[in-house]
């Protein structure tokens, strides 16, 4: 299996072994644009593989502070207790850059940035960019994708 994200469109692809498109989403990639560099806000481009799957049980919608459940449960009246939170929810897929120098290692690390493939609030729209760098998800879709894509599958992010 192969995931393709491509940000002009704003869409996550994934394929089987042969090529095959198996499920297409629509995405929300970083409001900044593409770029690598720590600190930048960006969605990182090039080569990558998903390192890490975590969330595995947990409830539609469960919020993530640092890959760690919290155990709240996203709903309108814990956004407005907590407004300026980003919202990491139900899945997470962390991302690792296999590019060394360009998205591996030094000020440019994809995993070191902490970039995933996460769920979002449903009132968040997809399709165009508004994340902080991550790659933002339906919830039921994540969930899905969480479900079909083993750890070590390769994801690559066109600009």
């Amino acid at each position: 299996m192969k995931i393709d994200i491509h940000i002009p469109a704003q869409t996550l692809t994934l394929f089987d072994d042969e090529g095959k498109v198996l499920r297409r989403y629509s995405v929300s990639t970083a409001l900044r644009g593409v770029g690598e560099e720590n600190g930048s806000y960006c969605t990182p481009r090039g080569k990558h593989v998903v390192r890490a799957k975590i969330g595995a049980g947990q409830p539609p919608n469960a919020v993530f502070i640092r890959r760690r459940p919290t155990g709240e449960v996203y709903a309108p009246e814990l956004e407005e207790r907590y407004p300026e939170r980003d919202w990491i929810l139900t899945r997470i897929l962390w991302l690792s850059g296999r590019e060394p120098g360009y998205n591996r290692f030094g000020s440019c690390d994809t995993m070191r940035r902490y970039i995933y493939i996460h769920g979002t609030p449903d009132s968040v729209p997809m399709g165009v960019p508004g994340s902080h760098g991550c790659v933002r998800m339906r919830n039921t879709e994540l969930v899905e994708l969480f479900d079909l894509v083993p750890a070590g599958t390769e994801v690559e992010i066109f600009a």
